[in-house]
Order: structure tokens, then sequence, then C-alpha cells
């Protein structure tokens, strides 16, 4: 019966569902020939790049298990970097190096992992193990970002993260992803990892969440996980909202690394963005995804697209943003 019960409620409330979000928003913006452009870090890095984004150097792919010595040549060169699955999801299979030893390549965590053990590791990424997909996959190499030093007693082991959710090229909701010792140096909340809520405006965190409980510092510094202020915040949403317009999928995730020596650098973007940025923010996304979904269009100016975002945010009407003769979309 439609109107009663638990689920009803949290759609009252504002919450966005899965089969909502699958129906309403990714099945109706993002047409299905573009998911290759997310799902494929490669693809997605190349057309980064067009766009004017900065990403991370690529070092090296390896597409099959006979080219696993490039490893041990990037490693000669570079020393630190990180290896990952090109149709990953989820952080599944990612290796995070920073020095090499005589029998292998040392971790994050100092522990040596040894090159058999490695090359283990590699095959299983070529065979599809961490894939989206169900066929064969290719192993990228590359660099090691350096967070920003702000995050110096926020990151435990790893590198943090922005993930912003991006709507017909419009940023929506936006939260900080921390790594823990639980979470192995990964900034992936199923994993152990704090999720903090961040303020569009302002770029300040508003809360932090673990394992979906409340959290008020970080677990291995004690450091206040809220009121921080995100460093470079309107670049990570020019940023966002500029990539976001350029790919074609009108609903997105997009992950980005706020580099100590680049920058804003984008991470990845994920054409099925989870719904758990709703718990970090203590907010539903759908009162804020339904005004953007009623514009008839939306400006091609970024600078427009983020001031529309700012309003949204503040719950003001978007009807000031409409183009002469356009009216709000009724459904």
């Amino acid at each position: 019966m439609i109107g009663f019960g638990p689920i009803s409620k949290l759609a009252r409330s504002g919450v966005l569902g899965m089969n909502s979000r699958n129906l309403d928003f990714i099945a109706a913006y993002n047409p299905r020939r573009f998911y290759p452009l997310v799902d494929d870090k490669v693809i997605t890095k190349k057309l980064a790049i067009e766009a004017g984004v900065t990403v991370p150097e690529l070092y090296g792919v390896i597409r099959y298990g006979g080219e696993m010595n490039l490893l041990e040549k990037i490693a000669e060169k570079h020393r630190s970097f990180v290896v990952k699955p090109s149709n990953g999801s989820g952080g599944g299979g990612i290796m995070v190096f920073n020095g090499v030893a005589k029998t292998g390549l040392r971790r994050m965590n100092g522990q040596i992992m040894l090159w058999s053990d490695i090359r283990y590791h590699l095959n299983n990424m070529l065979s599809g193990m961490f894939s989206m997909g169900d066929g064969s996959d290719q192993v990228m190499v590359e660099e090691r970002l350096v967070p920003h030093s702000a995050f110096s007693k926020l990151a435990f082991g790893g590198v943090p993260d922005v993930r912003v959710i991006v709507f017909r090229g419009i940023p929506v909701m936006a939260m900080l992803r921390l790594p823990t010792a639980e979470s192995d140096g990964k900034a992936n909340l199923h994993q152990g990892g704090i999720g903090a809520g961040i303020d569009l405006v302002t770029g300040i965190t508003t809360r932090g969440v673990q394992h979906n409980d409340s959290v008020d510092v970080h677990p291995d510094f004690e450091t206040p996980v809220r009121d921080f202020q995100v460093p470079s915040w309107p670049e990570i949403l020019d940023l966002a909202s500029r990539l976001g317009h350029h790919i074609g999928l009108g609903y997105v995730g997009v992950d980005i690394v706020i580099c100590e020596h680049k920058g804003p650098t984008l991470l990845e973007l994920n054409a099925r963005p989870g719904i758990a940025i709703q718990t970090a923010n203590l907010r539903g996304l759908r009162p804020l995804l339904l005004p953007i979904h009623k514009l008839p269009s939306v400006p091609e100016d970024v600078h427009q697209r983020i001031e529309i975002a700012h309003a949204n945010w503040n719950g003001e009407s978007l009807e000031r943003f409409l183009a002469p003769g356009e009216e709000m979309r009724r459904h």
C-alpha cells in the first residue's frame, strides 16, 4: 500500500532510495553508451585531460601477464605509485606502494609485499576479479598523489578525497572521505573510512559518520571531523561541474583529491554513485535533485551552474535562472 511504512517515511523526508536513484536519475539521465567513459579509468583519464582537468600521471598500463615486468621498471624509476584495475569499483584491488626492497615493494603500512604475491595479485586484476564486468581487465600504474598538508591529522595512511554528486552539470551534494587504520588507508566508507558532510557553499564539513554511526573525531588522531575547511573549495566545485557537464552523463559522482602539489585532481568518475552521501550530510538528495530536474535547460557557463548549485543548496527558488520565455517543468 503506497504511503505507509518506513520506506514512504524516508521518501517524504527527502531521502533518495536505490530504486529511485536507479530509475529516476541513472536510467533517465545516463545513456548506457556513455558508461565506458567512466567505467574504464584509462578512457576517463584521457577525457579529463581533453577537458583541461588535472589527473594523476599515468606511468603505464599492463594489459596481459607477459607485461608484468613493466611494474619492475616503473618501480625502479618512480618508487612510489598506485596500482589499480582499470574497470574496478569500490576500491577493490587497489595497491599503494612507496618504496622498493630486494624482495618486493613496500606498502604504506611499512610491510614488504613479495614479488611473487604482487604478480599473483596482478593476475587476479587482469582476470577481472576486482572489475565491474565479467571479462578480463587491465592494470593501471599511476602517480601516487600527496594529500594537501591540511589533512595531516585527518587521513591515516592514505589519501582523502571529495565525492561530489553532479546532476545535469550542477553540483548538488558533497562529502569528504577520510581513510582510517580500519580502512587500511583507503577512503572507502564500506571498508571503515569516514564520510564527512560538506556545506556546498562554504566547503566546511558539518558532521562525520563511520559505519553509519555519527563520529565527532577521527579515531586515529582524535582530530575534530566537523568544522574543517576543505582546501580549494571553489576549484573543486569548478572541476566537478565542468567535467560532469562534459562527459554526457546527467547523474554522476566526481571523486577529487586535493593534492599538495597539483591542487584539485580528478581521481575517478562514477556513473552509479552511492547514496550514503545523504547519511554523511544528514540531508536527502531528492529535494536537491527535483528543482534541477524541473529546469528546462542549464547554462553552458560553469560559473552560472555553480550559482545555481549555491542557490539550490540554500533552498532558494531557481526561477531566476530561467532564460527568457522559459518555465519550470511541472513533472
